[in-house]
């Protein structure tokens, strides 16, 4: 089993952050990858969606990113190919598969649900997700993965975490900053 521990950074900006930690561990063993994420701080200042009631089914929703979502992006060694996971701490998700840097996106249909756990802990979150990768890949393929988390703040403004910052501005599609590798 490959298992590893990550921390994200904000993109450098202008505006002054809340006091925020973005961290967790990744693990894939064979074709289960395991990833979970601590958001930790000051987590009052930022937007969070409310969780779905279990009567309203969790499900697939575009353009998630406009709000506080957890994503990474998922790549085959030596392939143009990637897949976007992303996590609404309200419940929705949607995964999204490129054939080359932004080229081609199309919903990956080969998921039908994406079910994971979202603790609120009133000074922490917690997000939680194990996921079957046997849908789009070989256990023998070896993946490079970006983690990244988009927060919307209560004043409206948007911080980007990532591992790394490879851009002039913050763009997680760049494939040099698909640094995790299992």
């Amino acid at each position: 089993m490959n298992n590893q521990t990550f921390s994200l950074q904000p993109f450098p900006s202008n505006q002054s952050l809340p006091n925020l930690k973005i961290a967790g561990k990744i693990a894939r063993n064979a074709n289960q990858l395991a990833i979970c994420y601590m958001l930790g701080g000051d987590i009052k200042e930022i937007a969070l969606p409310k969780l779905t009631p279990p009567s309203n089914t969790p499900s697939r929703k575009h353009e998630l990113w406009k709000d506080t979502c957890f994503e990474f992006f998922l790549g085959i060694r030596n392939s143009q190919r990637y897949w976007e996971f992303n996590l609404s701490p309200g419940g929705h998700w949607n995964v999204y598969r490129f054939d080359g840097y932004r080229q081609g996106m199309q919903e990956e249909t080969a998921f039908e649900k994406l079910p994971f756990n979202v603790h609120n802990q009133g000074d922490g979150l917690a997000l939680a997700l194990d996921v079957d990768l046997d849908k789009i890949i070989s256990a023998e393929q070896a993946i490079e993965v970006a983690i990244t988390t988009v927060l919307k703040h209560r004043n409206a403004s948007m911080s980007y975490w990532a591992l790394t910052h490879r851009g002039g501005e913050a763009d997680f599609h760049l494939r040099s900053s698909f640094i995790i590798e299992l």
